[in-house]
Order: C-alpha cells, then structure tokens, then sequence
C-alpha cells in the first residue's frame, strides 16, 4: 500500500508559525512522524509540500498515475479558497482524508469553510499532527475493508 501525504502553503513553519494554534513540532518533525507510522503500518509513503496551488494539483494527479491507494492532505489555506484541490482529488477517485492541525471549526469563520472537504472520505481537525497518523491508519483500515482482508 502506498499513500501520498501532503501538505500545502506555510506548513513548512511548523513550530514558527503561530504555536499557540500549530504547535511547537517542526515540518521536520511532522515528516519523521508520518515516515515511522508508515513503518508501523508497514506501508510506503510519499511525502509532499508546497506554498504552490498548482503544484499541488500536480502531485494529486502523479498519484493517481504512481497507483496510490490514499491521499492524507493538509491543504492550508487552499482549504478555503480551491476548487482546483477539490476537481483535482474528484478527478483521480483516491480516497482522500483531509487533516487540520488546529480546529478550524472553533477559529475564524471563513476556516469554516472547506471545498475540499466535499471530495474526501474524512475530515480529522483539532487532533495536532496526530491527525496524520490517524488518517493514515484510516485509509489502511478502508483499504483492508475494501479489500475484505
């Protein structure tokens, strides 16, 4: 199994940008948590960050062509604003699981609002960089449930 991980504008700042609502781990940080959870599962993991929109939507779609079989995405703050994120993972059928750090529901109310949320399997926000591990575990136990194994 192989999963594609994400991540959009200004997530390379972990642990500068604004900690009270992010946290003090860095980007690094995140990647080693993710790559020895991917271990754990015994999966393989491809791990991706841009402040690029576009980009973004490119490596969606090279997912699709590598044949992952999930998506975990922090989209940022792509989140509220892109409908090429959203056509992008409608496109390719992967299931998709959408990751906060923070609780968007209890911030800003234009955080409220998520276009990509229509297009994913599962929303996990407020949970701090443990939201992507549990996506990953997620889209592991769908693919097991798919699978019937």
């Amino acid at each position: 199994m192989k999963l594609f991980v994400l991540n959009g504008p200004n997530l390379n700042m972990l642990g500068i940008r604004e900690p009270a609502h992010y946290g003090k781990e860095s980007f690094s940080d995140l990647c080693e948590k993710i790559k020895k959870h991917a271990e754990a599962l015994g999966i393989e993991v491809e791990l991706f960050q841009s402040n690029h929109e576009g980009a973004l939507v490119d490596k969606i779609h090279e997912a699709y062509f590598c044949g992952a079989d999930g998506i975990v995405i922090n989209p940022g703050a792509y989140t509220h604003t892109s409908i090429a994120l959203l056509d992008a993972v409608k496109a390719v059928s992967i299931p998709t699981v959408e990751v906060h750090i923070s609780d968007v529901n209890s911030r800003e109310d234009f955080r409220k609002q998520s276009y990509i949320r229509a297009a994913c399997i599962a929303t996990i926000s407020g949970h701090g960089t443990d939201g992507y591990t549990e996506a990953m575990t997620l889209l592991c136990e769908t693919a097991k449930g798919a699978d019937g194994k």
